[in-house]
């Protein structure tokens, strides 16, 4: 059995269909004019061979236009890193959070009162816990206008940004019918499953989305200092380093391999990019979107079969 076997193999087991490309970070080529080899082309397709622009890569579906929610807040501090560095934003500068600013999710959302951050907390708390408040007044200060232009800078040419966390928010109440969260929370058990999955947020023409391809290529301009200033990668390298949850990617990797990520979560869909860095000095840059055939908040087989995939895909590039 070849490496894009026992992916899928890994996938099907769990019953999801997904795309990952994995990359040597230090070998990839980057230039955006190269070819796509046999790791995935636009058609999908599995295999290990030479990825865009001529670097190793192995890759199932690749290079498949995929949602990918949470996942596009990499690109946002990266630019809020590149504008402190700049000179434009000063990261100490205070906002205050209120019952008006919240979204549904992880942490500021969960505030019973006014709170006061600074700007680079914002960040933290986007990245440490996904969190959709801060990424949404972190989007305000930077300016949503810029992302699409940055994607366009680093070459991800089919990285399309679609507005942040309140857009996306924004969609799913009108696609339901609901007019607050609230009524979204007790209107959204009742719909079937194939109502659920015609909501525009699980069309990447509707909604922020890119390839695994393409992510993986974001995750290698970071390591390498190529996507902006030495000192703003860095800062994104940090944030990353400090996400907390580990039952994904990192949950495949063994002791010692120390991994980074960003996960992205909706119904049914599970998805994470990340780098993981060997004791050897080894780096390789991980992007796993995986669509699930039954719709569950939280599948622990699918989050663990995300990181024995990425693991198998590593392994095959290091020759393990």
């Amino acid at each position: 059995m070849d490496v894009s076997e026992r992916i899928e193999a890994i996938f099907a087991a769990v019953g999801v269909t997904a795309s990952l490309h994995a990359v040597d970070l230090d070998a990839a080529d980057l230039t955006v004019d190269g070819g796509v080899g046999v790791d995935g082309g636009v058609d999908g397709g599995v295999g290990v061979g030479v990825g865009v622009g001529g670097g190793p890569g192995v890759g199932v579906r690749a290079d498949e236009q995929v949602v990918i929610a949470s996942i596009f807040k990499i690109l946002l501090v990266l630019e809020f890193a590149r504008q402190v560095e700049a000179g434009q934003l000063d990261p100490t500068e205070r906002v205050l959070v209120t019952a008006a600013d919240r979204l549904g999710g992880w942490g500021l959302a969960g505030c019973a009162d006014d709170a006061e951050v600074s700007l680079r907390d914002l960040a933290y708390f986007a990245m440490s816990v996904t969190d959709n408040t801060a990424a949404d007044l972190l989007l305000r200060r930077v300016g949503a206008d810029l992302l699409p232009m940055l994607a366009a800078e680093l070459g991800l040419t089919r990285t399309r940004i679609r507005g942040g966390p309140r857009e996306l928010v924004e969609l799913m109440l009108a696609d339901v019918g609901a007019r607050t969260e609230v009524d979204f929370a007790r209107i959204f058990p009742t719909l079937t499953a194939d109502r659920v999955r015609a909501m525009r947020v699980f069309d990447p023409a509707h909604t922020t989305s890119s390839t695994a391809r393409e992510i993986t290529r974001l995750l290698t301009l970071i390591w390498r200092d190529e996507a902006g200033p030495a000192a703003a990668c860095a800062m994104v390298r940090a944030w990353m380093a400090r996400q907390i949850f580990w039952t994904r990617l990192a949950a495949g990797f063994p002791p010692g391999v120390r991994v980074f990520g960003k996960t992205g979560t909706l119904p049914g869909l599970h998805l994470e990019a990340g780098v993981a860095e060997y004791p050897d000095g080894g780096r390789y840059a991980i992007a796993v979107f995986a669509r699930a055939d039954r719709l569950a908040s939280r599948r622990i087989d699918v989050d663990l079969a995300m990181g024995e995939a990425a693991r198998a895909a590593v392994e095959a590039l290091r020759g393990d």
